[in-house]
Formats: C-alpha cells, sequence, structure tokens
C-alpha cells in the first residue's frame, strides 16, 4: 500500500555519473523521460513517503537464484548487500551519513515487499561495463568509504522503487484486476515469462506490469494483442517467487508462483514486443555467474528484432519470447479531502465496511489488517486507498472492479467502489439469510425429536405406550404367527427379526430391515381362495362374457374339467394369440371369475429391465420385489389368476433380457421353488395360473413359446360380430351416454352397416368406438331440441344457506379453493382491455367452490324417441370408410384376375391383380407397394407360364421363344396398402395366362394359395378372414389349397360359407381348368394340359 523508508539517492556527482554511464546520444529520449538520478527526482519521493507506518508481512523467496553484482545492475535500481536473518532486520530509515552509499536493500516489512536475497558482493571491484555500453569510459561508482563504520545489525537500508519505469515486461491476469497495496499471488506456466522472471530477480529489477484480461475465460501468460487487456493496470514488484510445481526427478520446472505487490496505476502506450506461445521444453537451469567474473566482459548483443526498440535496461528480455510494453504511470486527481460528497461516499463505505463484517468474518478480518496498517491515524484522510480496498477485498465483476482501477478522480472512484460493495452486501445479507433458514429448520427438527424422545420417556415409564420398535416386532410376530411359512422362511425371518431388536430405529441398515419384513410377512404363505371347479357355471360366466369363440371356451371347459378330477390345476400357462380387439383380455378376466380367484394384471410391453421380473438386490437405495411378488402381496392369495399382457412385445435392454426372465417363472418345473433377487427366498408359483397374451408368434422368443399352451383366438365374422354389438356393446354405450332409460334404438340394419362399411376389423374394439359415438351423438341432438328449459342446470346454494346447512350431513360439505384458470390465448394490452366486473366481483373470482356433492343423472322424458336408420349413419359417424367390395362389377378384361388377402388389421379383402403386356425386352414389372415374398411369387408365375407356354396354347412349337419383345407389367390395388406373402401365387400365374390366351377370367371366382416352381399349389393362412371378405363381396367360387380343406371345413362358420362353392386343388392346371371352365382355350388343354 505504501512504499515507506525511502533512501536518499546518491550524491550529486555520483548521480550524474551514473546518467552519464546510463544514456549514450542514441538514446536521448528514454534519458530525458525516466529522470530517476539526482536528488531532485529521489528528495520529494522520499519526503512524501517518510513517516509512514511500518507493515509486516513474510513472503517466501527463492533460494537458488544468484544475484549479479553491480556490474548486471541498471544504474537507476540500487545494488543490494548481503542478506541479513530476517529477525535482525528493522524498519529504521538510514541516517543522512549513509544516504551517498551506492549499495543498499529493500526493506520487506515496511514496503510490503521481500526481495530476493542478495550475495555477498563480490571482492573485485564492479566494471564500468554494467550497463551493457562499451564505449563508455566512466569511472566506476565509488564504494563505501572505507573509513565508514560498518552497520550496525538492527540498522537496515532499503532498496527504493523507481518513481518512473517506462517499459517493463506486461504480465496478463485473469479474472480479477491487481489493485495498489494489495499483495496478489499468480501463478506462471509459460516456460519463457518463467525465464524471464527469474533473470529480472537475478538482475535485480523484479518489476513489471498487470493488466486484466478482457476475456474472462481466457488465461495467457503473454499479450499477443494490446487489444486483448485493459490499458489500464498496475505497476507491481515481485516480492517473492516459488516453485509451483515440478516433475519426479525435480529437475524440470513446471511453473512458478509469484507474490506482486502493486505500487501504483499504469497504462499502456505501446506494445513494444508481442510474446509468442511456445512448447513447453526442458529449461536448463541457469548458470551461475561466477564471482571472479571479468570486469572487462560485454553483454552478448540483443538480437535484432521490427518494431519499436527495447531500452538498455529491457534489454536482456529480447531473448525470450515475452510481452514488454511501455507505460505512463497514471495519478490520482488531486482532491479536498473534506469534500462534502467525498465525506459522505466515505461514511457510506464505512458503513457497509460494518455490515458486512457483521455477517462475514473474513470482511472483518480484512478490514482490522487495513485499520492496523493505515497511515493515517483517520480513515477519512486517505480516501483513494479506501476506495481500492473496497473493491480489492470484494468479489465483484471483474468489469466493475477494473472501472475502478481506471477511475482517477477520487471522488467517482468511491462512487464505483460503493456500487460494489452493495453488492457484496447484498450477498452477504443472501447468504445469512439462507444460513439462518437452514439453521432454524435443523433447531426446529432437533427441538422437536428431543421432545417426542421425552414423550416416549415418560409414556413409557407411565405404562402408556411401548416402544415403536417393539410395537414393531410384535406386529411381524403376529402375521409370521397366522401364516404357513416353509421351514427355510421361517428360519430367515427369525434371523432378521433377531437383526431389528439389536439395531436402532435411527439406523440405516433397521430401515431395510424393517422393509424386507414387511415384505416378507405380506407374502401369503399357505393361504388361498377356494375354487370353484363347476363346468355349468364356467360355461355361463364365458357365455355372459362372451359371444362365440367356441374353441377356446371348449379348451377352458377341458381345464376346469381335468382341475376338478385332479384337485388342482398346476403347471398350466396358457397363451391366447388373435388379433387386436377379440376380447384376449376379457377372457382372462372371465377365467379367474369362473375359477372364483383373484385377478392380477400386469403388462410387459417394451420391458427391457430384468429387475421389473425379478426384483431388485436389497443393497439397491428404494429396492423393491419383482411384479409377481407383489401381485401376491396385492392379491393376498398364492392361487391367483396373473395376466401377462403383450408377451410378444417385450424388449431388451442393457439391463438384460426380461424375456429369458419369464422362464424361470413360466416354467411348471422350476416356479415350485422361484427366487426373487429382493427376496432371496424360494416362493412357490406351481399355483398360480398363469395367462399370456399375444397378437402374433413370431416376436415370442422360442424357449418362452415351448413353456406355453396356445390359444388362437381368431377374429369374428359378421353375425358374430352383429350378436356381440346388441348384447353387449350396444347396452354399455346406451348406458355410458345416459340413454339407459331413454327410447333411442340403433336398428340391426344399422349395426350390419356399420360392420360392412365402416367396421371390418376381426375385432370389435373399432365397432365399440363407433357405437359409443352413435349414442353420444343421439344424447347431444336430445339435449339441443329439447333445450335448458327440460334439462336445466341445478342451481348452486347460496353462501347464506350453505351456513345454515346441517353439519351433520357430510355430503353437503362445500369449501372453497384458488382459482385456476388457463390463461387467455390472445390477452389484451392493460391499456386497452375494458373491465367486465367490478371489484367485489373480481375478487370473488379469484376463489372456486368445491363441493362433494355428487351430481344427480338427469331423467330424458319418456316423449323422445330416436330411432337410427343405416340411413342416418352418415349424419352420426360420416361417411363410409369402405365403398364397395368389388373393384370389378362387370367382367374385367384379360389379364385381370381376383385374388384373396389378410390385411395387417386382422381382416380379409378381395384383391384383384392386374397385368398388362407392351413392347419390350421381356422384363417384369411389379407396383403396388409389393413384398419380396410377392414379388418372387410373380417371378415363379411368369417362369411357369414361359416353360408351359406351347401346352399352354401361347406359342406354335414347343421351340418358339416367348417374351423377347414384350415386357409385363404387373400391378395390385390400391398402392398405398403393402401387401405381402405367398398367398397371390395362383392368382398371378390366373392372370398371366388369361393376358396371354386373351381369355377373360369370370369376376364371381376369387382364388389364394402359394404355388412352386413345378406347379404345385401349397397351403396358406387366414382363410378365415379370406373366406369372410369373398362372402361380403358375393364371391360365388373360391379356389383354395387342398391342405386347407380340414381348417376350413372345421372353423369357418356354416353361415359364411353358405352360398360359396370351394374347389380344393393341389396343382396349377386344376386351377386353370376350374378358372377357364367353357372357354375354347379350355377345351384345347384337355388335350395339351391334361390333368
Amino acid at each position: 500500500m505504501n512504499i515507506l523508508g525511502s533512501i536518499r539517492a546518491a550524491s550529486g556527482s555520483s548521480a550524474r555519473a551514473c546518467s552519464r554511464r546510463l544514456c549514450d546520444p542514441g538514446s536521448s529520449r528514454f534519458s530525458a523521460s525516466s529522470g530517476l538520478a539526482g536528488p531532485s527526482r529521489v528528495a520529494p519521493f522520499s519526503a512524501r513517503t517518510s513517516g509512514t507506518a511500518r507493515r509486516t508481512f513474510y513472503s517466501s523467496t527463492v533460494m537458488d537464484y544468484t544475484p549479479t553484482a553491480a556490474i548486471r545492475l541498471p544504474r537507476w535500481v540500487n545494488n543490494t548487500k548481503s542478506g541479513l536473518p530476517r529477525d535482525q532486520r528493522s524498519s529504521d530509515v538510514t541516517d543522512e551519513s549513509n544516504s551517498s552509499q551506492t549499495n543498499v536493500r529493500l526493506d520487506g516489512p515496511e514496503d510490503g515487499q521481500t526481495p530476493p536475497p542478495a550475495s555477498t558482493p563480490p571482492s573485485t571491484p564492479p566494471s564500468s561495463s554494467s550497463s551493457g555500453d562499451g564505449s563508455d569510459n566512466a569511472d566506476p561508482p565509488p564504494s563505501a568509504p572505507p573509513e565508514s563504520p560498518p552497520q550496525a545489525p538492527t540498522s537496515i537500508t532499503k532498496q527504493s522503487v523507481p518513481e518512473t519505469y517506462p517499459q517493463v515486461l506486461a504480465l496478463p491476469i485473469a479474472r480479477r484486476p491487481l489493485f495498489p497495496g494489495f499483495y496478489k499471488a499468480v501463478v506462471i506456466r509459460n516456460p519463457d515469462v518463467v525465464s524471464a522472471i527469474k533473470e529480472m530477480m537475478r538482475r535485480g529489477q523484479p518489476y513489471l506490469g498487470a493488466f486484466l484480461l478482457k476475456d474472462e475465460n481466457a488465461d495467457s501468460d503473454i499479450i499477443t494483442d494490446i487489444n486483448s487487456v485493459h490499458p489500464v493496470g498496475v505497476f507491481a514488484q515481485i516480492t517473492s517467487v516459488f516453485t509451483a510445481s515440478s516433475n519426479k526427478d525435480g529437475e524440470k520446472e513446471e511453473g512458478l508462483t509469484a507474490v506482486l505487490y502493486p505500487h501504483r496505476r499504469i497504462r499502456i502506450t505501446e506494445l513494444v514486443k508481442a510474446g509468442q506461445i511456445a512448447k513447453v521444453e526442458p529449461m536448463e537451469a541457469p548458470q551461475e555467474v561466477a564471482a571472479t567474473e571479468s570486469e572487462t566482459q560485454l553483454p552478448t548483443p540483443p538480437p535484432e528484432r521490427d518494431g519499436p526498440s527495447m531500452t538498455m535496461q529491457t534489454s536482456f528480455l529480447e531473448k525470450y519470447s515475452v510481452s514488454v510494453v511501455n507505460v505512463d504511470n497514471l495519478a490520482t486527481q488531486p482532491y479536498n479531502k473534506d469534500d462534502q460528497y467525498i465525506r459522505a461516499f466515505m461514511s457510506e463505505i464505512v458503513s457497509v465496511f460494518k455490515d458486512i463484517a457483521q455477517l462475514n468474518p473474513l470482511f472483518r478480518d480484512q478490514i482490522a489488517n487495513f485499520s492496523i496498517n493505515q497511515v493515517a491515524s483517520n480513515v477519512f484522510d486517505e480516501p483513494d486507498k479506501l476506495a481500492d480496498f473496497a473493491a480489492a477485498v470484494s468479489t465483484g465483476d471483474p468489469n466493475e472492479l477494473q472501472d475502478v482501477l481506471e477511475s482517477l478522480v477520487v471522488d467517482d472512484r468511491l462512487r464505483k467502489a460503493l456500487l460494489v460493495l452493495k453488492k457484496e452486501l447484498i450477498n452477504a445479507q443472501l447468504q445469512s439469510k439462507l444460513a439462518r433458514d437452514v439453521d432454524s429448520k435443523i433447531a426446529k427438527r432437533q427441538r422437536e425429536y428431543y421432545l417426542m424422545e421425552q414423550l416416549k420417556g415418560i409414556k413409557k415409564e407411565l405404562g402408556m405406550e411401548s416402544d415403536g420398535k417393539d410395537k414393531l416386532i410384535e406386529k411381524f410376530k403376529e402375521r409370521a404367527a397366522s401364516l404357513k411359512m416353509p421351514e427355510g422362511v421361517r428360519k430367515v425371518f427369525d434371523e432378521e427379526l433377531n437383526k431389528l431388536m439389536h439395531l436402532e430405529p435411527a439406523a440405516s441398515e433397521a430401515n431395510v430391515t424393517r422393509n424386507y419384513l414387511e415384505w416378507l410377512t405380506q407374502i401369503p404363505w399357505g393361504q388361498h381362495s377356494p375354487e370353484n371347479y363347476s363346468i355349468t357355471h364356467a360355461q355361463t360366466v364365458l357365455d355372459e362374457d362372451h359371444y362365440g369363440l367356441k374353441d377356446v371356451k371348449d379348451r377352458i371347459l377341458e381345464f376346469l374339467a381335468v382341475g376338478k378330477l385332479r384337485g388342482t390345476v398346476e403347471g398350466k400357462i396358457i397363451c391366447l394369440v388373435g388379433p387386436p380387439g377379440v376380447g384376449k383380455t376379457s377372457i382372462g378376466k372371465s377365467i379367474a371369475r369362473a375359477l372364483n380367484r383373484q385377478f392380477f394384471r400386469f403388462s410387459v410391453g417394451g420391458l427391457t429391465d430384468v429387475a421389473e421380473i425379478k426384483g431388485h438386490r436389497r443393497t439397491y437405495v428404494g429396492a423393491l420385489p419383482g411384479k409377481i411378488i407383489q401381485a401376491l402381496k396385492r392379491v393376498g392369495t398364492e392361487n391367483p389368476l396373473v395376466l401377462i399382457d403383450e408377451v410378444d412385445k417385450i424388449g431388451r435392454g442393457h439391463n438384460g433380457d426380461p424375456a429369458s426372465a419369464l422362464l424361470e417363472m413360466l416354467d411348471p418345473e422350476q416356479n415350485t421353488a422361484f427366487l426373487d433377487h429382493y427376496m432371496d427366498v424360494p416362493v412357490d408359483l406351481s399355483r398360480v395360473l398363469f395367462v399370456c397374451t399375444a397378437n402374433m408368434l413370431d416376436t415370442i422368443p422360442a424357449p418362452l413359446l415351448d413353456r406355453m399352451e396356445v390359444l388362437e383366438v381368431s377374429g369374428y365374422v359378421s353375425e358374430e360380430k352383429a350378436q356381440i354389438a346388441s348384447k353387449y356393446l350396444g347396452p354399455q354405450a346406451k348406458e355410458a351416454a345416459g340413454l339407459k332409460d331413454a327410447d333411442v334404438q340403433l336398428e340391426p340394419a344399422a349395426v350390419d352397416t356399420l360392420i360392412k362399411y365402416y367396421c371390418r376389423e376381426s375385432g370389435v374394439r373399432n365397432l365399440k368406438k363407433h357405437i359409443d359415438k352413435i349414442y353420444r351423438k343421439a344424447a347431444l341432438k336430445i339435449v339441443r331440441d329439447l333445450g335448458e328449459e327440460v334439462f336445466p342446470e341445478p342451481a348452486p346454494a347460496p353462501a347464506t344457506e350453505a351456513a345454515a346447512v346441517d353439519l351433520s350431513k357430510p355430503e353437503d360439505d362445500s369449501f372453497k379453493v384458488d382459482k385456476q384458470d388457463a390463461p387467455p390465448d390472445t390477452p389484451a394490452a392493460p391499456e386497452t382491455s375494458t373491465p367486465h366486473h367490478s371489484a367485489a366481483a373480481e375478487s370473488e373470482e379469484k376463489e372456486r367452490v368445491v363441493t362433494t356433492v355428487q351430481r344427480q343423472p338427469v331423467k330424458v322424458p319418456d316423449t323422445v324417441h330416436v330411432s337410427i336408420t343405416p340411413e342416418a349413419l352418415k349424419e352420426y359417424v360420416g361417411p363410409p370408410v369402405y365403398q364397395k367390395d368389388r373393384l370389378y362389377v362387370h367382367p374385367p378384361p384379360a389379364g385381370v384376375s381376383t385374388g384373396l388377402g389378410y390385411l395387417g388389421n386382422g381382416s380379409g379383402a378381395v384383391m384383384p391383380i392386374e397385368a398388362i403386356s407392351m413392347p419390350g425386352k421381356g422384363g417384369l414389372q411389379l407396383t403396388g407397394k409389393l413384398g419380396d415374398v410377392i414379388k418372387e411369387s410373380s417371378q415363379i408365375a411368369l417362369s411357369w407360364v414361359k416353360s408351359h407356354s406351347y401346352e399352354l396354347g401361347i406359342t406354335k412349337t414347343p421351340e418358339e421363344l416367348f417374351l423377347t419383345d414384350k415386357d409385363i407389367h404387373v400391378h395390385m390395388p390400391e398402392g398405398s396398402i403393402g401387401k405381402e406373402g405367398p398367398s397371390a401365387g395362383t392368382a398371378l400365374l390366373s392372370a398371366f395366362v388369361s393376358l396371354f390366351t386373351k381369355t377373360k377370367i369370370n369376376p364371381d371366382i376369387a382364388m389364394t394359395g402359394e404355388i412352386s416352381l413345378v406347379g404345385m399349389v401349397l397351403p396358406v393362412g387366414g382363410l378365415k378372414e379370406k373366406i369372410l371378405a369373398a362372402h361380403r363381396a358375393g364371391i360365388k367360387t373360391i379356389i383354395a389349397p387342398a391342405g386347407n380343406r380340414p381348417d376350413i371345413e372345421e372353423n369357418v362358420p356354416e353361415s359364411v360359407k353358405t352360398g360359396i362353392r370351394f374347389v380344393y386343388v393341389e396343382d396349377v392346371k386344376e386351377v386353370l381348368h376350374e378358372v377357364f371352365r367353357g372357354e375354347p382355350i379350355a377345351e384345347r388343354w384337355k388335350d395339351t394340359l391334361s390333368l
């Protein structure tokens, strides 16, 4: 802060001699601007700093740097003597009799800095060429007079800080600027800068300029661009340095920590030398200068460089890649310390200091040190230093602190420092408030805890209440007594209970053990619900819940019959497979109701974590058992029906394969001792009846599918859908729409229209949605037609009546809550909006009345009669989704055949196949969003036709080439629907033969079947849905593979097969004879294409 105990300069003659040695004719600018020598410059400086208070500061110094003799020191910096012990140093200023002495020492405690220790002066007198100018033949400076008595150990001389230092090494500082009078430790990593600082310390020139980087995230030790740093910084002295870090062998230094003491403000005027970023390479240790160095040795001339010239005193920095700048001193503008505004600012700063000191102990210590080290007895005598101190101890924004540093007007500096300090006070207040809140909460909890412990002790002494742990243990014992635990489980229970008895309730292990015992005693060991194996009861329940599904119902009755004879149904896992909406989940519910079992359902669709099946380890926080253990706890019996939904959509992630984890649970040979990770005791799942559901079998893993008995639930035919709609879906939708007792009827003809032209899916879920929509539209129409007079809104009870309501009626209880409405989409501006309510109404609307009274349904008058006909369906559910069943009503042209397809939604469709020929090179083009398999079927059909072209009558001789100059294009409408599968083989072959023989195919004939390359017809799937689509389209003849005959006769209802003639074929020749029956070409085939 203060530069104290400055030393008078040497005598006038010595100063003039020094000036002559330093300044040659070529550096007149520097000598004119420096003005360091002579009493005219030093004396005022000494007078200004005399009488200042002493500061106590001890710093660690680098002891491995050997300062040179006086030959290496600049003439404006006094040489140093050999260091004295620190405890022998004194802050007394030397007498006037020693003012002519050239070798002086810096007083660290007085000036706030500690110079590097000086070596013992060499025995030989210093050479006159120390300035670096060998042409100067001036006499060396006079040494101390021999008759001068030696200094006393308590007397110390001190090195003066140069008042003008026009060219310095520039060191960029990150994050916050330095302020005069306040120490700052910086770490320097750049090897060139580290070497330069070592050289400066060796030469006794420990001075540099510190400037704040503009980029807060940047961190560099050199300045490559003058615009990268703020122009205003500080002139700092390196008081001590020490090694920051080193490698293993301790030879290579990686960095240097320097303690800087800023003296004054400076401004950059010019970047003399820009540093360069160099790679960190091992540096050789600086060689010590021998004490017997030749007095006439000349320094190595610096390398030539473009740009501004460097002064003689900083020319040794030329060989280092460091930043050197020209600077000017910045002096604080004169001020009147008695000015009203300055005193007011200082009073406020002192007041803020006191407030922060009460909140932050660190500030209290810093303020105490500042007060002790303050030179003036009154703090108001140093307003500029007070402002610097306020900025130096705060943690404000770097730009704000830089503004304080750049302020040369005292009142402006005080104002900016006060702003920074105020922000620091706000942060300290907020921190203190948060600390108080946390302390108060902790104190409150501690108080509650102590009081509760005292209350427990009092109640226990009076016998009013036992210990909580004792009650918990007693509860677990009572639960275990009512369960039939296996011997191994009972042993584990006793061990865990004994562990809990010896644990403190506050221990974390006690909570884990308590949770484990909760689960262990809530599993229904030996508890089961009595089962009902009555076949009549089961038949009644299944018929009540489902229509049709004869095969599924028969299989369930067989299952019950076996259970009735054996007394148990252990080891059965049923898998219901079918398209969406056919009632797979509801079948599982019906089985549980028929068996009088508890029902639990969970879905494994998208499940990727094995822990959901097998549970978590107890070591994890928040661990839980698997789903099956949770199911047993929920239902309370060990023989529930567990429905595992969407088993074909189970996933696989980084947490394991849940499908593999299901193997143990669903395997009758293994689930008698199912081991959950959390329970870690065997649990018997053999009495659990597992029912799984899936939409397809392809994605179920083979080992899992092998453990299940698959029951296929196919789609419903139109008659079944109509019965389901009239018996189940219609009444449910009518009641859900509030029309249970109203005369609103959905005619059977309208239901048939819905099934044919709106809902062709295999299931009835989409049909249910349409019926619900019809009844909702009917309810809306009734309310609109009759109006609010018939269906009035119940009037809210007035506040006076609500207050007078008898409190004995809990259903009339009502209260108010804060109103939470959605914000308007386009709110009007406050100045343009018009208030619609008074202030009283506005305050009333801030609350909303909430009641527990259930609203009663409104009865529809008996005079209302609504009948929904097929013609009115468009008004209720929109236009039909399916316009027509057949694309060709009239006979199509040659090359068109009719196939049967199975859609992805579980329904069938009549799919025409179109083929045309055109001039080309014999290529085959396929369109209609066809898959790979159906493309291969087209290739097979065309190849068979080419190989049998002569038999078919397409070519005149067997050797005649066919389709060498024509291309074939095959298209299957509709183009946006993807088509895949082998079942279109017979239809494709018929289309090719029709095209090449120019013979039309009857549109009432549809066909399905896979063909092989030699002409065999192979069986396909989805016959029930395909036949249903053909029945709906009015197809008269269906050509099907002979391998599908048992399936058609067994599974297709007779109502669907009525009016359709089925032709079963094994070879494509039979297909062609049936398709082209009665045509002239068929008569020729009797000879060439015989069966």
